[in-house]
């Protein structure tokens, strides 16, 4: 027999009390479960109230914020706006930056005349200048309304805008603008109103070069300074500036050159920052560090660049000859871990490497009509506008940087004062090309141009046989810009006409175009035969391009 069997006939009544043992636990267990029952469901339907109350709680805050709370308006940008000035003259400056905080950009921009508009109650006695005087102005990207305006010198030269501004001022940003006969003032460039206002010391006969450079902080009171170069009597100066108070660092200092305006700020790849100015058919050169310690006495906590200091000449002039007819223009030319430059001459434009200054190619161009601007022909590759020529036999020249070879090329003559042409990046890593020109004239025997107008002319790598005509100007231009107004929205042209002649008032007229709106109604310029699209498809097609702002 079994243990088991056996065990039970031994003790009977033990397997009896087992078997009671486990019934009774079982009945317990049963009785749990019951009591706990209601005690699930209770909890089950409170999750359930919860989780329907959430979703309400969700549902009501959505449609409060979606229907009742009123967004905020987005301002709607105009596609074209124009705002006229009578009896009265402009300068060649144009500058945008999102004054009124709308995400849409602004223009601020100069004129002269005896008063304001008629949105101001200014006149230029309100600022102690004599009638007429020099107004600048901020007028909004997005429907051409003058945000505000005020008389900021007695005549205008030069204006820098962007510089900043320590936060106790009370302002991020200011416009500084040097004045004719002599003044110096800074404006808020949100508000219009003055932070600073001085007189300078410039010589009676001084002629201000431009452009007016924002240097490193010389006077460590935390804003950049401004660099003034001025040529009197055949021989250019330079004045230091606070940036932050306007007040003279130093006294005028001599460069010891006899050069011209086109001069720029090169900052070496060792961090050392240069003034090069065309000085004939060489190049002039002297450190920030160096001008900074011969006004002041002091040491500076700038550097030179020791490289440089061992290319420059030792004459007193610092001399350095790379060309062989008179330098007309210079470009700073961005590269991997510094710059380079470009140097355009009477007889050719020629790369310098940023720090060896070797010439990496030269390319003859004898006739330069102006100073080169960069663009992007092929993707994420650097190349540079040339124009060459005579206004009525204008080349313009597509060149790569990096090799100086010809990418593209086009006739395009020109009337004389054509505005500078400009371009674009788009977000294919290319850039858009904007053109002056009479493409009507094209190899014709004609010597003088029949048409008054300046038109208009668009180009994108991606279609190299196509122009577009945008428009077309009758009026003289005075300063022409193409930014980006809206990130990814939209990119215009922006258009400054007025009086050839200062001393010949006139109208004065500022206009926006949206440059979408100018490539739908353009017309279409075929540069070589064939092609298979349509214009109407050509339109569409650049009509979609998507612009950057620069880097």
């Amino acid at each position: 027999m079994d243990s088991k069997d056996v065990e039970a006939e031994i003790h009977p009544l033990k397997n009896e009390d087992g078997k009671l043992q486990e019934n009774l636990g079982n009945r317990l267990k049963k009785e749990d479960n019951l009591k706990s029952a209601p005690l699930q469901s209770r909890l089950s339907r409170c999750r359930t109230v919860a989780f329907f109350l959430s979703l309400f709680i969700c549902l009501l805050v959505v449609f409060v914020i979606s229907f009742i709370i009123p967004c905020p308006d987005r301002p709607v940008s105009q596609g074209m706006w124009r705002i006229n000035y009578n009896t009265a003259v402009t300068y060649d400056f144009l500058a945008t930056e999102d004054i009124n905080r709308d995400r849409i950009q602004d223009v601020l921009f100069l004129y002269k005349t005896t008063d304001g508009s008629n949105n101001f109650n200014q006149s230029c006695a309100d600022e102690g200048f004599s009638s007429p005087c020099s107004f600048m102005a901020a007028a909004s990207g997005a429907n051409g309304s003058i945000l505000w305006e005020r008389p900021v010198a007695q005549d205008g030269a030069l204006v820098l805008c962007g510089v900043p501004q320590p936060r106790d001022s009370g302002a991020s940003s200011a416009c500084i603008l040097v004045g004719r006969p002599g003044s110096l003032i800074a404006v808020d460039l949100f508000t219009g109103s003055t932070l600073w206002n001085h007189s300078t010391s410039f010589r009676r006969n001084a002629s201000i070069l431009s452009p007016l450079l924002q240097v490193p902080d010389l006077d460590a009171d935390g804003t950049p300074d401004l660099l003034v170069l001025t040529q009197e009597d055949k021989e250019v100066n330079s004045y230091i500036y606070s940036g932050k108070t306007g007040h003279q660092i130093g006294h005028r200092g001599s460069l010891g050159v006899d050069g011209t305006s086109g001069f720029l700020l090169y900052v070496t790849r060792a961090g050392a920052h240069y003034i090069l100015l065309p000085c004939a058919s060489s190049l002039c050169g002297r450190s920030v560090k160096g001008i900074y310690e011969k006004v002041t006495g002091r040491d500076s906590p700038l550097r030179k660049d020791p490289s440089w200091e061992d290319v420059l000449s030792t004459a007193a002039q610092r001399l350095l000859s790379h060309s062989s007819g008179a330098i007309r223009y210079l470009v700073n030319v961005p590269e991997k871990g510094g710059e380079d430059l470009l140097l355009v001459s009477s007889e050719s434009c020629v790369l310098l490497d940023g720090q060896e200054l070797a010439p990496k190619w030269t390319f003859s161009a004898p006739q330069v009509l102006r100073k080169p601007i960069l663009g992007h022909y092929k993707p994420d590759t650097l190349a540079v506008v040339i124009e060459n020529g005579t206004s009525i036999d204008r080349q313009i020249l597509l060149l790569d940087l990096s090799t100086g070879v010809v990418l593209w090329d086009q006739a395009l003559p020109a009337l004389p004062g054509y505005p500078q042409s400009a371009s674009l990046p788009t977000a294919d890593h290319r850039s858009a090309f904007f053109f002056w020109g009479l493409h009507e004239l094209a190899g014709a025997n004609q010597t003088e141009p029949r048409d008054t107008q300046h038109s208009l002319y668009m180009f994108h790598p991606t279609l190299p046989g196509v122009l577009l005509e945008l428009a077309n100007v009758s009026a003289n231009i005075i300063a022409f810009q193409v930014a980006l107004f809206e990130p990814s929205r939209h990119a215009a042209c922006i258009l400054l006409t007025g009086p050839a002649s200062p001393d010949a008032p006139g109208l004065v007229s500022l206009a926006k175009h949206k440059v979408q709106d100018l490539v739908l109604s353009s017309r279409v310029v075929h540069l070589t035969e064939g092609g298979s699209d349509s214009d109407q498809a050509i339109r569409d097609r650049l009509s979609h391009l998507r612009y950057q702002s620069e880097a």
